[in-house]
């Protein structure tokens, strides 16, 4: 697939400023990108991965958009307070929060040991609950804005392996919902976006393959592009989809039918 997908210059999001969380690459770093390309003023977030969440800054700076970079681990309160302040002192507002930043593991559930289970779970769910409660009084100063949680298929289909990873992203699918009726009277709209199989840089320079039982394609025959879930962030965070919240949307080539 060409990797313009969701990249097409455009003034939608013009005079606007988000905040993605994982946006170092992969998903996080298309969604990124994408909203730069719609006209929005970008804070990329990573916990340590500098480099590449400077490449992401770079890439958005050298197609004409602006971005700018702070690390902060999602899991940490007063971390993330600093992250929202310096995405608003940078920009002057903020108007879109897109909740990216994830932990995957697969591990059988005998062997899951505690320390794991609260590092996925907090870091999906806490982190979007710390994220969103921050960044609300700054979208309601704006008048308005977009909440984005990207969420998992496996949450509503089920994977062996994967009971903390299943878990959290099925809780931020019910944060969404509640969210969406909180947030509806300041005119901010909540949604999940639910990835397929998505063709991902996989881990560091020696990490394991994709196991066997994950290879499987969907019906249209391929693994879906980062930039096709950054697409459909992009278009929710538009002025046509203000008529659009607390909605599960999956993005999965026909992985599962809803």
């Amino acid at each position: 697939m060409p990797s313009s997908i969701g990249m097409t210059p455009g003034t939608e999001l013009a005079g606007k400023a988000a905040l993605v969380t994982g946006s170092a690459r992969n998903i996080g770093r298309a969604i990124a990108r994408s909203l730069a390309a719609g006209g929005a003023a970008v804070m990329v977030n990573a916990i340590s991965s500098r480099a590449e969440a400077e490449q992401t800054v770079a890439m958005i700076e050298a197609a004409g958009g602006r971005a700018a970079l702070h690390l902060a681990d999602v899991t940490d309160a007063g971390a993330v307070a600093a992250l929202v302040e310096a995405a608003v002192r940078e920009f002057g507002r903020l108007d879109f929060l897109v909740n990216n930043a994830a932990v995957r593991a697969e591990t059988p559930f005998a062997q899951i040991r505690f320390e794991e289970w609260r590092r996925v779970l907090s870091t999906v769910l806490d982190g979007a609950f710390l994220c969103t409660q921050a960044s609300l009084p700054h979208m309601i100063r704006a008048g308005g804005g977009t909440v984005v949680n990207i969420g998992g298929l496996t949450a509503h289909r089920g994977a062996d392996g994967r009971a903390h990873v299943i878990a959290a992203k099925a809780g931020l699918a019910g944060m969404t919902r509640a969210l969406a009726l909180d947030f509806a009277p300041h005119h901010i709209t909540v949604n999940c976006v639910v990835p397929g199989t998505i063709e991902t840089v996989r881990g560091l320079p020696g990490a394991p393959e994709r196991p066997e039982h994950r290879r499987s394609l969907p019906p249209v025959g391929r693994r879906g592009e980062p930039e096709e879930i950054a697409a459909m962030v992009r278009m929710l965070c538009g002025p046509d989809a203000r008529y659009i919240t607390g909605q599960s949307i999956h993005v999965n080539g026909g992985g599962m039918l809803t």
